[in-house]
């Protein structure tokens, strides 16, 4: 109001900055694990691949590339930063599934063309902003958490055997810790020319935390280890998470990467 004194309010979006690391483990030889962390960009991506003579390594890579390239593209000619409303939202989860089918068709295919990559796969949990909302996709079994309020909470559904068992009560959550298909997943990127991916839109709060991460870090982590350890900050919150994992045994690749909202 001209004259007045009185501080006019801003509207100011969200701002998500990001810290990555990943670690080879104690046990494997390579890191199949890959991620992205583009702030500006809005995007967050954890692979974990799968497949033998190096083809995890390649199928995780390719994965995040290509749905690099998608979301960049997309982004540039959608606009989704304005207020929430439905048809923004969909039009994020339409962006972010369309690129993780993309990675999917590209991983088959490189597959289908060198029988050393046969059957190669990789998980995919990826966030991509809109405003001051996030949209999550969600295939295999890396996880994306949120800490809210010193609460962390599992955002993403695992796709495997156990997973599913425990949903339909066929199984208890002791028998689940040492079933013999504790690592078989249902659904990955690259197996076939088409998967099902999970997709949902959440608000995102000032002081959030988002973590996501490879099954090398969640298997060895408690719910409620989370916070205290993403209360840390940045790099040194990412660094205790691989060490936790190595600590306690290290058998996989480890990958982490935390998203601040400030």
């Amino acid at each position: 109001m001209p004259g007045s004194d009185r501080p006019e309010p801003i509207n100011r979006r969200l701002q998500l900055r990001a810290y990555g690391g990943t670690d080879l483990g104690r046990r494997r030889k390579v890191n199949e694990d890959a991620y992205l962390g583009d702030d500006e960009l809005g995007l967050w991506v954890v692979a974990d691949g799968m497949g033998g003579h190096a083809a995890g390594e390649v199928a995780s890579r390719e994965a995040v590339d290509t749905i690099y390239g998608m979301v960049k593209r997309g982004k540039t000619t959608l606009q989704l930063d304005g207020e929430f409303s439905e048809d923004r939202a969909r039009a994020a989860m339409r962006l972010l599934e369309g690129a993780v089918q993309a990675a999917t068709y590209m991983v088959f295919a490189m597959a289908e063309l060198d029988s050393d990559k046969a059957g190669m796969g990789t998980t995919i949990s990826a966030m991509m902003s809109f405003g001051d909302y996030v949209t999550l996709a969600q295939v295999g079994d890396s996880r994306i958490y949120r800490v809210r309020d010193d609460v962390a909470e599992q955002l993403t559904e695992d796709h495997t055997l156990i997973a599913w068992q425990l949903k339909q009560g066929l199984i208890t959550p002791d028998e689940a810790k040492t079933s013999k298909h504790r690592n078989v997943i249902t659904r990955a990127v690259g197996n076939r020319d088409y998967v099902q991916v999970d997709m949902t839109a959440v608000e995102a709060e000032l002081g959030d935390v988002f973590l996501l991460c490879s099954d090398g870090l969640h298997g060895y982590l408690k719910l409620d280890e989370i916070a205290g350890i993403v209360n840390a900050g940045g790099v040194r919150a990412v660094q205790r998470f691989i060490d936790l994992a190595n600590s306690r045994g290290g058998r996989d690749n480890i990958t982490a990467v935390l998203v601040e909202v400030c």
